[in-house]
């Protein structure tokens, strides 16, 4: 499916349901085109407390709200 930048605007249905229909939409912008809209082959279910970067920071000892200072340290000391 070829869809214009404005077809982005006011067809945005008409582009999902192509999507659903694991069709390939091409943008144009002045008839040329800019960028292709790939559907997701698949979508995968992967609970939150499984994924890689749940518990990355485990180990760290420093509270967050330490963390956070440290972070945001000097923004009111003017």
């Amino acid at each position: 499916m070829n869809a214009s930048v404005l077809d982005l605007r006011y067809k945005t249905s008409d582009i999902l349901n192509a999507l659903d229909h694991q069709e390939q939409v091409t943008i144009l912008y002045h008839g040329k085109p800019k960028a292709t809209i790939i559907p997701l082959e698949t979508f995968s279910s992967v609970r939150v407390c499984e994924h890689d970067f749940f518990g990355m920071h485990a180990a760290d000892t420093e509270s967050v709200e330490n963390v956070m200072e440290r972070l945001r340290g000097g923004r009111h000391d003017l």
